[in-house]
């Protein structure tokens, strides 16, 4: 591989500024200051920039407790993205697996690997989905009997079942299988209420982490990566 392109894709430089600091000598390998963008590197070569060795990125899986006022997404003019909370290089390359809203919390999935979000986000695989949902009102007697069967979305049809715990007469936890446009939301107005709390607690069999400040991020164990694989 072109050593441009290596620092490229395991730095936050990009080709042209990684070219001006090999111009700048800040760069070597095997311990030999290099300045050809055009050097090439493989797996064994030592490449270090201002004395740091620069390892290659291998597939990054995380997760993160999103705080609110951020989005889920790489660029937007009001709000900044959940991407700015994580400090590795190359975050432009993370996918989202299952995106929340700007105003709601909780947890994020993340990787490079396109498969596994796909198994994640893709209706076919059926991943549930649990949220702790604060009303503005008390919820209907038959609520449960009504998510079970299905309420109509505008627009999106029937939805598919969902579980319902009713936790107080204004706080529940509900779990889906889909993941349709502000679908938790919908669901409530759907039942003449209003969802003034949401909180993603868990994504299939990975919950967030109960020792993950918000805000913060964690790489996802090897077991965690595996129930998606």
């Amino acid at each position: 591989m072109r050593l441009d392109k290596f620092l490229a894709d395991n730095t936050e430089l990009t080709r042209s500024l990684a070219k001006r600091e090999l111009k700048a000598g800040a760069i070597t390998c095997d311990g030999v200051v290099i300045n050809d963008p055009g050097f090439k590197v493989s797996d064994d070569t030592d490449v270090c920039w201002y004395g740091e060795t620069v390892g290659a990125i291998n597939t990054r899986y995380l997760m993160l407790h999103k705080p609110k006022e951020y989005l889920c997404s790489n660029i937007d003019e009001l709000y900044p993205s959940v991407l700015q909370l994580i400090g590795l290089p190359r975050t432009d390359t993370l996918r989202i697996a299952g995106r929340l809203d700007v105003d709601t919390t909780g947890l994020v999935l993340l990787s490079e690997d396109g498969q596994w979000c796909h198994r994640i986000t893709s209706p076919n695989f059926h991943c549930s989905k649990t949220y702790l949902v604060q009303l503005a009102e008390p919820l209907v007697a038959d609520a449960e009997a009504q998510l079970h069967a299905g309420v109509e979305l505008h627009g999106d049809g029937l939805t598919r079942p969902a579980t319902l715990e009713r936790l107080s007469d204004t706080e529940v936890r509900i779990t889906i299988i889909e993941g349709k446009y502000h679908q938790v939301k919908r669901m409530f107005a759907a039942l003449g209420n209003k969802v003034v709390g949401l909180h993603r607690e868990q994504v299939g069999a990975i919950a967030l982490d109960p020792e993950l400040a918000v805000g913060d991020w964690r790489y996802l164990s090897a077991d965690e990566i595996a129930l998606f694989q």
